[in-house]
């Protein structure tokens, strides 16, 4: 709990929102996987097929000087996003040898690119999911903040 001058004020949790780090915290990892509960990892749906789970890119919540980005900012750069991390795949993926003939794309717990629009778009507790077809993917990056974040 956190105490102002006249009364206590809970602190704010969100599942997915504790993963992504502020600016000091982000020097060696963008999105810290052990900050996801495993409980909220379990309960997100494994994708069937050639389809992956991802976690679009949200960015910090507060800029560098420390304003804070509103709730609704927040969620228009994670809806129109083309950039996020990979959590679960299916049991298909890249398997098909005629159109993967390099192999995989991507793997878990791998930072991905995609089409804006790509995919279902689905909320769960602190955040949105999208599932995406194997190739959907267009590339993979290794820092997020690397691509601009328009709205």
């Amino acid at each position: 709990m956190t105490k102002t001058k006249t009364e206590e004020v809970p602190k704010h949790r969100e599942a997915l929102l504790e993963a992504y780090k502020s600016e000091e915290e982000i020097k060696k990892t963008w999105l810290d996987p052990e900050s996801i509960p495993k409980s909220s990892i379990e309960r997100m749906p494994q994708p069937t097929g050639w389809r992956i789970l991802v976690l679009p890119w949200a960015g910090p919540a507060k800029t560098k000087g420390g304003i804070i980005i509103p709730d609704q900012s927040h969620s228009t750069i994670q809806i129109t996003t083309v950039v996020g991390y990979v959590l679960k795949m299916g049991d298909l993926c890249y398997k098909d040898k005629e159109r993967f003939p390099n192999g995989p794309w991507c793997k878990e717990k791998q930072w991905v690119m995609f089409g804006r629009y790509a995919g279902s778009r689905f909320r769960i507790e602190g955040g949105e999911v999208r599932i995406l077809n194997d190739d959907d993917i267009i590339g993979t990056i290794g820092d997020p903040r690397d691509i601009e974040h328009t709205f």
